[in-house]
């Protein structure tokens, strides 16, 4: 391939949000002009499906270097009135016990914004060739050697190309292809989400938040805001006290659920939060589930992952989005850096590959590992009791008040980190490729050798 003149063919796995914001990025950050870019989506059709989703600065500002501009506009998302980026209530009282703060966000665009996930989706839809994306594509296996790389899928066909992406989700069978032993671990929370007009609760609520609110009980979650397109959002996440292996046998990801049931869970929480699951019309069931960071995202050196197939983090801190536009934002930069940015004009051998997919892994891995082990952290936590109802109460708000400092990673600059992790790898090959110093001694001695040498 090194001295080849194909284009070389970079087969994504999944059209989701990632796979759609990595299309986009190789094509405009890498600045490579001949990439076959190939698609493939197990959907039959891409439509505005999903719940709610919320991008922080980090995802908003990288929707904005890849060109996504319709992506930020007040029409498609919601932005609180108060510009405070998240507000925690008390389950009973209603009052603000804490808020999240902005540290370096000036452009109001910029700020933690709520949309309903098709949205975003057609958003970036509009950015990929429709000829690029293959529907009705399930895939069950995929395989890479020195030659490339193939997709295997559920209707006997398979695709061949130079590079493999997996953009296939928190369940990525490309990541099962190379890490078969990689296990998910189910939290305990199942999340209640519906997604519906805002004029059924706008006017209807007495108190209801302009802002978007996360009450905390002492177990469970309830969450209500604004989304962009007149639409409204609530998600209850509840304990669901069951086994990993009890519960796949009864929920699957975006199941139907009983609003009935919502209602009765939260029927003894503050008024305006059961006045919203009374006016709910509908609801869908989400289980939780998060697994442990990878070792490599380098499975092969032709293979790698973005978004939730790299990063199992089960969407916590809502983070999945801004996560997934950052890692393709950054692996944009790292072809960019390896291909274009070099007046040789290097080939796509394996090994430049290689080199490119490891600045990403280096920028982007121990980021989301950092997150990955506040999860784990979360999860791992035992429940303590309490003697009394007060001191339960208290310790509902002293945790409240204490929640993870998270501006490293909702603020978070992918091209800064990138550039670091750049510099850091230079200085490594050029320690690498100095010739060890030759001492004052040694120098002495090989000129009184070379001296008595020329006497013999």
């Amino acid at each position: 391939m090194a001295g080849s003149s194909k284009p070389l063919r970079v087969i994504i796995a999944g059209a989701g949000i990632a796979g759609l914001a990595t299309a986009i990025s190789l094509t405009r950050i890498s600045g490579i002009a001949d990439l076959d870019i190939q698609l493939y989506e197990q959907a039959p059709e891409l439509r505005e499906i999903g719940a709610s989703i919320a991008l922080s600065p980090n995802g908003l500002r990288t929707l904005e270097k890849l060109g996504v501009d319709s992506a930020l506009s007040d029409e498609i998302g919601f932005r609180g009135p108060s510009g405070i980026p998240h507000i925690y209530r008390h389950w009973k009282t209603n009052e603000v016990v804490s808020v999240d703060t902005f540290a370096n966000v000036s452009d109001r665009r910029h700020q933690t914004t709520r949309f309903h996930r098709g949205h975003i989706h057609a958003a970036l839809l509009e950015h990929v060739p429709k000829e690029w994306i293959h529907l009705n594509k399930k895939i069950t296996r995929a395989e890479a050697n020195d030659d490339g790389v193939v997709l295997f899928f559920d209707d006997g066909t398979n695709a061949h190309g130079d590079i493999l992406i997996g953009a296939d989700g928190i369940r990525s069978n490309v990541r099962a292809s190379f890490y078969p032993d990689y296990k998910l671990r189910f939290s305990g929370k199942v999340f209640m989400r519906s997604t519906f007009d805002v004029a059924l609760v706008e006017g209807k609520v007495p108190d209801l938040p302009a802002d978007a609110a996360h009450w905390w009980g002492t177990k469970d979650t309830f969450f209500s805001s604004r989304l962009g397109k007149g639409l409204y959002t609530v998600v209850g996440a509840y304990d669901d006290g069951r086994s990993a292996e009890e519960l796949e046998k009864s929920i699957t990801w975006d199941q139907a659920g009983n609003v009935q049931f919502l209602r009765e869970k939260y029927k003894d929480w503050h008024p305006v939060i059961k006045a919203l699951t009374e006016l709910t019309p509908h609801a869908r069931l989400y289980p939780n589930y998060a697994g442990d960071a990878l070792p490599s995202w380098i499975p092969f050196s032709r293979v790698t992952l973005v978004g939730d197939a790299a990063h199992t983090h089960g969407g916590s801190f809502a983070a999945g989005g801004s996560l997934a536009l950052d890692d393709s934002l950054a692996l944009g930069l790292a072809f960019k850096h390896i291909f274009s940015s070099h007046s040789s004009n290097l080939p796509f051998s394996q090994e430049n590959i290689r080199r490119a997919f490891s600045l990403y892994d280096q920028t982007r891995r121990p980021h989301t590992a950092r997150l990955l082990s506040i999860v784990h952290g979360l999860i791992s936590r035992k429940a303590p009791s309490y003697a009394t109802p007060e001191e339960e109460d208290e310790a509902l708000r002293a945790r409240m008040k204490s929640r993870p400092d998270l501006q490293w990673l909702s603020e978070h600059d992918v091209e800064k980190a990138f550039a670091q992790v750049v510099k850091s790898s230079e200085k490594d090959t050029a320690t690498a490729e100095e010739p060890p110093e030759t001492s004052r001694s040694d120098s002495l001695l090989e000129n009184a050798m070379a001296l008595r040498a020329s006497k013999l």
